[in-house]
């Protein structure tokens, strides 16, 4: 039945998108729109967010990058299912620039295996799809508590039009173990780094000078395995003005201390490395996401997001 529920959104979600790509972007400014109005969940995230991370703003300021915010995130909810439901090769055409690329290529090449660390920046359905086109892809991936949300999701990730298979990993133990064979096999693994892990699977570490409960999975592997990382994201370059919207490519080095034996030490050049992408354009990063719910025990408050549902 999930199967099922999943192919008919599936179907849904592909005769939406048939829109032009104008129409698709002001119907993502509209929804925008009403979740201002509305004050939405997000709305109200992104703006306690802005709160935390920047409380020197004008009240003016912060309601303004709230704004862009929201407009992001709905503009790029509707890139994604269009995304989701089209050829990935006529999707790669949105990437106009690509910086890095013979980085990546020579970590490959090195075959000590490559983790690509993927933030919520820009839009990372579409840094997926690239990576599949370039070599073969294991992504780490929290399944949704539903099960038709699990079946859609590997559904309109699977790349039936593209010969590089892509492997979906969910973040669980026999997963976990499966990423660090598929590192010392030289192959390359997938991670969304700036996920708030459960306690006890992660350490704290300033993230935009808030403590942030972050993974200290990224870290293990890369010390275990000696494997390469990188950052990697599509950085959203033309807001749709000429017709469809256009996008940059990114692959950075990461810092050698990502993977350092200390994990304290590990999460905070994480953090530090993910701060200075989501700083490029702060519009562009998930502040709707509940980044900072799990504080240093003793912490005042110890949920920032009380009463936000």
């Amino acid at each position: 039945m999930a199967d099922f529920i999943a192919r008919l959104f599936h179907f849904l979600a592909a005769l939406l998108t048939r829109l032009p790509w104008p129409w698709l972007l002001r119907l993502g400014d509209g929804i925008a729109a009403l979740m201002l109005r509305r004050n939405t969940r997000e709305a109200r995230v992104a703006r306690r967010n802005l709160e935390l991370i920047q409380p020197d703003l004008l009240p003016t300021q912060r309601e303004e990058l709230q704004q862009r915010i929201v407009r992001t995130t709905a503009r790029q909810a509707i890139e994604t299912l269009r995304l989701w439901t089209r050829p990935h090769a006529e999707n790669l055409a949105l990437i106009r620039e690509h910086h890095g690329v013979d980085l990546f290529d020579a970590a490959i090449a090195a075959g000590r295996g490559v983790i690509v660390a993927a933030p919520h920046y820009g839009n990372w359905e579409l840094l997926n799809q690239w990576l599949a086109s370039h070599t073969p892809l294991a992504i780490l991936y929290a399944p949704p508590e539903s099960a038709i949300g699990d079946a859609f999701l590997r559904r309109v990730r699977a790349d039936n039009d593209n010969a590089v298979r892509v492997t979906q990993v969910r973040a669980e133990g026999p997963g976990v173990r499966q990423l660090f064979k598929l590192l010392k096999d030289g192959g390359v693994v997938g991670i969304l780094p700036d996920q708030q892990p459960k306690r006890g699977d992660g350490e704290f570490a300033p993230f935009f000078g808030v403590p942030a409960l972050t993974m200290t999975l990224l870290g293990r592997l890369a010390h275990r395995t000696g494997a390469a990382v990188v950052f990697a994201y599509c950085e959203r370059i033309d807001d749709g003005h000429d017709g469809e919207p256009g996008f940059a490519l990114h692959i950075d080095a990461a810092p050698e201390a990502v993977g350092d034996a200390d994990p304290v030490a590990a999460v905070t050049a994480l953090n530090a490395a993910l701060e200075r992408i989501a700083r490029r354009d702060p519009s562009q990063y998930q502040w709707t996401y509940k980044r900072y719910t799990l504080q240093p025990p003793g912490s005042e408050p110890d949920n920032p997001y009380l009463g936000i549902r």
